[in-house]
């Protein structure tokens, strides 16, 4: 998928959402700038879209000059060379090799405490409830137990430290900076 100059991506997919195929690319660390076209014309629905990772929005139906054009902008824009490497208080996660550390010690994660300690320093500072992490770490097909979530954030706290992970009663939790 790196090799992709951009994406035109539909969010009505047959199969599936197309928002949760852009989280999908975007937690894999997919750089290739991604166009949502599509007939849903809410302000919700495009803030949700570019917050996902979108890196343009285009409401069908669209003339075809003016989705060239957008493409065209997308593919001026230099190409994101980052480090994919998430660091947060004293904890880097790296998305590539799936490696994390703690004050430059490795630590094991499995394989959702590594999507929520994911999930956590991409948001740093900002609430997220229950639901939110939810609908992050489990497919729609699967089994979603909320009581779980609790669990996997307490094996979280003793790996990377109880005071980086905050719980708000009521509201949800806080990864800490």
């Amino acid at each position: 998928m790196d090799k992709i100059a951009a994406v035109v991506l539909d969010l009505g997919l047959p199969d599936g959402s197309g928002m949760d195929l852009l989280a999908h690319w975007r937690d894999r660390r997919i750089a290739s700038p991604i166009l949502i076209l599509t007939a849903r014309d809410s302000w919700q629905d495009k803030v949700t879209g570019l917050n996902a990772g979108a890196d343009d929005f285009v409401v069908k139906p669209v003339r075809f000059e003016e989705l060239l054009a957008r493409l065209h902008a997308l593919l001026r824009r230099p190409a994101d060379n980052r480090d994919p490497r998430l660091v947060e208080g004293g904890i880097a996660l790296d998305p590539l090799t799936r490696e994390a550390t703690v004050d430059g010690e490795p630590i094991a994660l499995s394989k959702q405490e590594f999507r929520l300690l994911h999930l956590f320093m991409r948001k740093p500072g900002q609430v997220l409830s229950q639901g939110d992490i939810v609908e992050h770490l489990y497919d729609l097909e699967s089994q979603r137990d909320f009581n779980a979530v609790e669990v996997l954030v307490s094996r979280l706290r003793r790996k990377v430290g109880k005071g980086r992970i905050r719980t708000l009663r009521g509201q949800g939790y806080r990864f800490e900076r």
